[in-house]
């Protein structure tokens, strides 16, 4: 599918696809034009796998908030059957920045969470952008209660710069809910299967992120906080946006190698916002292998696992000091 928008640092990709784009349009097309477009195409793969193999963690970022990167609702289209949906926290209302409900994977009956933020305006203000307030955790934990009551494996998808932090979902409890929710997934008696296929921002992030499994897409980043959200606590602009994403060390291969996920998914060439049918097939497969390894384990061990899992997370080092 077409990529839409182009991303900064793609202007040399923006330029081989118009070119290839107008040759296309052409009516009459020669011998000459046909070697033009196939020598462009392949300029076109060249580019974009070098782009794409060294992007650095801003880049990273716009990638995972590309308009055109597939979002919970593509997924479930895609690569999952005879989705419900299911509504409301039975306390305040219905989220609709965090979509739930049963579906079907392959031979498994799961239950689905996931951040959506919407394709248009109008969709992307109904879901908050991809914040969820208390009630979305609310309504999680209620459908976690289901899966674990029906025995059906609990799937997430994460994708959201954070919870939503106004005055109102403070009110209504935002960090004691997603305390509350963390603790509920710790000791769920279900395999769950968390992934981050966007944007995995602070606790909005971590309100659904407690698995068995927790994975990344190649082009995802999950972090303590948003890279605008940190250049402005340490130095009080968002212009060093930048510099913090450098820092906070978030994209896949760094996750991947301090022990903060268990798998990364490489993403078609050019990000997942190029082709959703097979980002969303190389998905399908991922959570079928895995859902397939995690019925073979009884309840307790899940429980006891996913606890030591999280004990042993992240990489430090330890000095002591001179003459201690």
């Amino acid at each position: 599918m077409s990529a839409g928008p182009g991303l900064e640092f793609e202007s040399d990709i923006a330029d081989l696809e118009n070119r290839i784009a107008l040759l296309e349009r052409e009516t009459d097309r020669s011998g000459d034009i046909e070697n033009e477009i196939r020598t462009l195409r392949l300029e076109l793969v060249k580019q974009l796998r070098e782009t794409y193999s060294s992007l650095d963690a801003w880049q990273t970022v716009q990638v995972a908030r590309h308009k055109n990167r597939p979002y919970t609702r593509d997924y479930l289209n895609l690569a999952f059957d005879d989705f419900v949906e299911l509504h409301g926290d039975k306390h305040f209302g219905d989220d609709r920045a965090m979509l739930a409900g049963f579906a079907k994977l392959d031979r498994f009956k799961v239950l689905v969470l996931g951040h959506q933020k919407g394709r248009t305006y109008k969709e992307r203000a109904a879901c908050h952008f991809g914040c969820a307030h208390p009630e979305g955790y609310r309504k999680a934990m209620s459908k976690m209660r289901l899966a674990e009551k029906y025995q059906l494996p609990l799937i997430c998808f994460i994708d959201t710069p954070g919870a939503y932090p106004g005055i109102g979902a403070e009110e209504r409890g935002q960090a004691q809910v997603i305390a509350e929710s963390m603790f509920k997934m710790s000791r769920l008696k279900t395999p769950v299967i968390c992934i981050v296929i966007g944007e995995g921002g602070s606790g909005g992030a971590l309100g659904i992120g407690v698995g068995d499994r927790v994975a990344v897409l190649q082009h995802a980043y999950y972090s303590v906080i948003s890279p605008e959200g940190c250049a402005g606590i340490l130095w009080k602009s968002h212009e060093h946006a930048p510099k913090a994403a450098a820092a906070l060390r978030f994209t896949s291969d760094d996750l991947s190698r301090l022990g903060v996920v268990d798998d990364v998914l490489q993403e078609p060439l050019g990000g997942a916002h190029r082709d959703h049918h097979q980002m969303a097939s190389r998905l399908k497969s991922y959570l079928s292998r895995t859902l397939g390894e995690l019925e073979t384990k009884s309840a307790d061990e899940l429980v006891d696992e996913r606890y030591e899992k999280f004990r042993r997370i992240g990489v430090f080092l330890e000095e002591t000091q001179a003459g201690a």
